[in-house]
């Protein structure tokens, strides 16, 4: 197969929007690890669905890892995790000492 599928391909907007906010965030320094952008994003979000705080995080993993510590899930609990899966997946479960497990 010579063409290939993009599971995540980046787009920019037509207008070109994306490029004023890149250019601000080098302007203010807010490079890392945070800025007003994902500070307004976050309170946005929360007020979007009716909630008191959102966080904005870096990662799939980072999410699933503050979820399961949201959750009270702990040591000597069984995640399971689906089989068609990355394996970045099981690694806040390893991280948190908890035990994972792939089960078809």
């Amino acid at each position: 197969m010579k063409e290939r599928i993009y599971l995540s391909s980046p787009h920019m907007s037509d207008e070109g929007y994306e490029m004023q906010y890149i250019q601000e965030a080098f302007a203010t320094n807010w490079i890392a690890p945070l800025g007003e952008n994902v500070d307004a994003f976050e309170r946005e979000l929360a007020q979007k669905v009716g909630i008191k705080a959102a966080a904005a995080l870096s990662s799939g993993t980072a999410a699933i890892h503050l979820a399961l510590k949201a959750a009270g899930v702990g040591e000597g609990d069984i995640v399971f995790l689906p089989d068609l899966n990355v394996l970045g997946d099981g690694q806040p479960h390893h991280l948190s000492e908890r035990n994972a497990g792939i089960y078809r």
